[in-house]
């Protein structure tokens, strides 16, 4: 059964009873050539155990499936279930779970479906929970590479190179965890509904180590988050908004040890440079 042309899409929906959801994101591809595409590019073979998240009617799951040991695919929409039994029946190593991925343990799950197998993900993931999804995977250590198809845009922007004003705070969250790289664009006209955007494949591959040695990672976090919460403003400003109680003038003394300009913004900062203003500014009494 070819899962990409829209024939085959059209009556299998249609024999099952199914209509697409726009607050899941539920986007479905036309192209079989990408599906393959995006698990060939996330190195899965037999022994990985692969999460999947969103599997939608499964033509990426099957591609998986070709290749990797195991695969575990969770999909919130109950009503997609019966259909993925279909899609799914010439598949023994597919394992089909119905949840919501961002209140499952996902740690133990991959210690109880992946035992033997090293567990990475790859997924077509919905564009209104990819930020949230992808801060669980980066925070969940076992997984060692993220494949993920999303908005062009938000893939340019994690990927952006550190120090860029095309980067942000969430950006340097995970490049501190991963190593990040924009694989490929795949044009809206690829979907079933098509979405208003284009999407693009990120590869995230874990580090051995963060990126960057910091004493106390929570207020490493909190630094790095409040130099983007007020992001037009200069990144004195910024912190003073985001570190109540601290003075300005301790705030300035600690970028300026840091050999920073005075009036730089936290989006010309890297990582290195973020780690040394928080140990400078653990450092200052007022703070």
């Amino acid at each position: 059964m070819n899962l990409c042309d829209y024939a085959t899409i059209r009556a299998l929906l249609d024999r099952h009873g199914f209509h697409f959801s726009k607050s899941m994101g539920q986007n479905f591809l036309l192209d079989p050539q990408i599906p393959a595409d995006i698990a060939a590019a996330s190195g899965a073979d037999e022994t990985c155990g692969v999460l999947e998240i969103g599997p939608g009617i499964g033509p990426l799951t099957a591609e998986l499936a070709k290749r990797a040991g195991k695969v575990v695919s969770i999909e919130l929409d109950k009503t997609l279930l019966p259909v993925l039994a279909e899609t799914m029946a010439p598949f023994p190593n597919v394992e089909i779970l119905q949840g919501d991925v961002l209140r499952l343990d996902l740690a133990a799950l991959a210690a109880e479906r992946f035992q033997g197998l090293t567990p990475v993900v790859c997924a077509n993931l919905p564009y209104n929970i990819t930020s949230p999804i992808l801060q669980k995977l980066a925070e969940t250590p076992c997984f060692r590479s993220l494949t993920v198809l999303i908005q062009k845009e938000v893939a340019q922007r994690l990927s952006a190179p550190q120090g860029s004003p095309e980067g942000g705070a969430f950006s340097l969250f995970l490049q501190y965890w991963m190593e990040v790289e924009t694989l490929f664009q795949v044009p809206r006209d690829k979907f079933l509904p098509a979405p208003k955007v284009d999407s693009a494949v990120l590869r995230c591959l874990r580090r051995s180590r963060p990126a960057v040695e910091v004493s106390d990672e929570a207020f490493f976090f909190k630094v790095l988050r409040g130099a983007f919460l007020l992001r037009r403003k200069t990144l004195v400003n910024s912190l003073a908004a985001a570190l109540p109680g601290s003075s300005k003038g301790d705030i300035q003394r600690a970028i300026e040890d840091c050999g920073l300009p005075p009036d730089v913004r936290g989006e010309r900062l890297t990582l290195q440079d973020f780690a040394a203003l928080a140990q400078a500014l653990r450092e200052k009494p007022g703070i």
